[in-house]
């Protein structure tokens, strides 16, 4: 045991070393469609299934899987560019784009996860956890903004999640649990110094390389089976206050404040049979918990970038409906599939400031599969999730067709289309 122990804390160890070099993508808006093979083969549906649950699923969950070892790695495919439609009026006071399509560059990346229970005796269990969210990320080739400091275009956001569990039984057929989380984010923006015009702090907005926050929360959960065979889970999360980003204080409104959304899960899993199982989850993200995320865009708006009212990226709270199976009626093995989808965030009247984080993925099919070694308790596990190509296309706000600018008509002169899809491979061993 005390092997084991020391051989996960370097583990976490060289896990972070990873990750701290990657950077995820968006899917349920920027958090994880799904978290760990498992969850994943399930499109991230299971929070009333303590099979699934170690990855940051429902924490009532971790006391009905004894003890468990968990190590795995995510490599990520996603595709972004965008649209420019119509020519630049060039009017004074206008801010017109480059007419053509933008492709994002970087287009593999990798994220591990890492997860360990133990049991303290048979009605409670610890947890440690090691994990990463979504996130933002583009890196385009190209001037899209005229800012001539940079040959890029792009913004990089990653977040990074220790959780420590506790768990207990109620009685036989239900259990609680309580997630404290440590959480560490950066974040770098490049290509944005041209909208110094409307910062509060033109010096922090963009190019000052990567900068950091850090915060703690926590994640409660329930679980338990309310008739035969079903089982009810739901799982909370609140908002989770950050340190600020001091190096981007004139780009994200509350200077520089970068904070997480609080979530709410629900959902139910039945077992028609000892090898067939369904289960299905509703999850709200609040996106309006934070101002840099929820703040609309608007041209006419005298409250500068940075400050408290300052511009942000005008995602909508959105809500995500998942459902999954699992199925181990063939000796040795379990097979998963599932289909998430969520409400679109980013409204039509964002896409310009979306260009640099355009989360507008809808619709995810996922598959998954377990194989397991011996009766160890080994397995190797493997998901694969698809996010359907999504699109949202709405107006250049800060451009105006010039004719009708002279008629005293403000109507807008270019369509601005994001278009984004994703490809997900994870692979784990459990022991």
């Amino acid at each position: 045991m005390k092997n084991i122990f020391k051989t996960f804390l370097i583990a976490l160890l060289i896990g972070a070393g990873v990750m701290v070099t990657s950077t995820v993508h968006a899917t349920d808006g920027y958090f994880g469609v799904g978290y760990g093979a498992l969850n994943k083969g399930v499109a991230g549906a299971g929070i009333a299934w303590y099979n699934n649950s170690l990855m940051n699923g429902n924490p009532a969950g971790h006391v009905m899987l004894g003890n468990q070892y968990d190590i795995g790695l995510g490599f990520f495919n996603p595709n972004r560019q965008f649209t420019v439609t119509g020519d630049p009026s060039g009017m004074p006071g206008t801010f017109g784009l480059t007419p053509g399509t933008v492709e994002s560059d970087s287009k593999l990346f990798y994220m591990p996860s890492l997860g360990a229970n133990w049991m303290i005796g048979e009605k409670s269990s610890i947890s440690a956890t090691f994990f990463g969210n979504g996130g933002m990320n583009t890196d385009y080739p190209t001037q899209a903004f005229y800012d001539a400091s940079s040959s890029t275009t792009g913004v990089d956001l990653a977040q990074m999640f220790l959780g420590v569990s506790y768990s207990r039984k109620l009685g036989e057929k239900h259990s609680v649990g309580i997630t404290a989380l440590g959480v560490y984010q950066y974040f770098e923006a490049n290509g944005i110094a041209s909208f110094g015009m409307m910062s509060s702090d033109p010096t922090k907005l963009s190019g000052n390389g990567h900068d950091n926050a850090m915060g703690f929360g926590v994640k409660l959960g329930y679980m338990g089976e309310i008739i035969d065979n079903l089982t009810l889970g739901a799982s909370y999360q609140p908002k989770i206050n950050m340190s600020e980003f001091d190096e981007y204080s004139g780009l994200f409104a509350e200077q520089g404040d970068f904070d997480i959304p609080s979530n709410l899960t629900v959902g139910l899993a039945y077992k028609f049979s000892e090898k067939l199982a369904v289960m299905a989850d509703y999850k709200r993200i609040n996106y309006s918990d934070v101002a840099a995320v929820s703040n609309k865009f608007d041209p006419m708006s005298t409250d500068l970038l940075g400050s408290d009212k300052g511009a942000g990226f005008g995602w909508n709270d959105i809500n995500v409906y998942k459902v999954g199976i699992e199925y181990g009626g063939i000796e040795g093995w379990t097979i998963r599939g599932g289909y998430s989808h969520n409400d679109q965030a980013v409204p039509e009247s964002e896409v310009l400031f979306n260009i640099l984080a355009p989360g507008i993925i809808e619709d995810h099919i996922s598959l998954g599969f377990s194989k397991y070694l011996g009766e160890s308790g080994k397995a190797l596990h493997f998901a694969m999730v698809y996010a359907l190509p999504a699109t949202v296309k709405g107006y250049n706000p800060m451009d105006f067709d010039p004719v009708e600018a002279m008629a005293g008509n403000m109507v807008p002169n270019q369509t601005i289309e994001l278009e984004m899809s994703q490809l997900e491979f994870e692979i784990a061993f459990t022991f």
